[in-house]
């Protein structure tokens, strides 16, 4: 069953099983209460009745946000529990998900409902299209697939799949994958920008919160990108 886990001082997160393949990777769900009122959901998850009770007892859900092209599985069901909220997307996810009543084209410019909480920046040169949001009260990063970051994987192919990417144990991003950056140096630039932030926690889709040094392990999980 999934619950919210507080993270900060007004975030929360839900964390909910995901297969990538056939990997179990999990995926997770971030949960802000935005200072002019009202809560952002990032990146969805299954809407069980008892998480939308959990969510809606912290307050109204005003925006909803699918952080990159692919992290867009369970906006529908958001979108259905508050049907009040805006749902927000990159443009080229608009084009992909017809099917989903976008209101708002997610760039790097924030909404006026986040301008004072939220500095975001759109990762560049990336087939991904994620744009990523810093929490300048809390120095929260909230990403989707930026990194990952797993201690440990019950599931045997899992676990390999993680030890031949040298990621388990290890903040990083799969060899494997890395071809989705397909323009490096313009990638490379944005996470040069990234890293200028004065984060200390990241929220992340796969794998385990990173509650310090944050910045630091992004630093150096992302020092294969040249």
């Amino acid at each position: 069953m999934t619950h919210l886990i507080p993270v900060a001082e007004g975030i929360w997160c839900a964390a909910a099983p995901q297969t990538f393949i056939a990997f179990h990777i999990g995926t997770r769900m971030t949960v802000v209460r935005l200072s002019g009122g009202g809560l952002l959901l990032h990146s969805p998850v299954p809407v069980t009745p008892e998480l939308r009770a959990e969510i809606d007892a912290l307050g109204p859900v005003k925006h909803i946000v699918c952080p990159n092209l692919f992290h867009h599985l369970y906006a529908g069901q958001a979108a259905a529990a508050w049907p009040q909220a805006l749902l927000h997307g990159p443009a080229k996810l608009h084009a992909k998900r017809r099917d989903l009543a976008f209101q708002a084209v997610l760039t790097d410019q924030p909404h006026a409902d986040w301008a004072a909480d939220f500095e975001l920046l759109t990762i560049e040169g990336c087939l991904l299209g994620e744009t990523v949001f810093y929490h300048r009260p809390t120095r929260t990063l909230i990403a989707a697939d930026l990194v990952e970051n797993f201690k440990d994987a019950s599931h045997a192919p899992t676990r390999w799949y993680l030890k031949l990417g040298s990621l388990l144990g290890n903040v990083g991003w799969h060899p494997l994958l890395r071809l989705v950056y397909v323009q490096r140096r313009k990638a490379r630039a944005c996470i040069d920008r990234l890293l200028q932030w004065p984060f200390e926690r990241l929220v992340l889709a796969h794998g385990e919160v990173i509650e310090r040094d944050a910045r630091e392990q992004v630093r150096q999980g992302m020092s294969w990108l040249k």
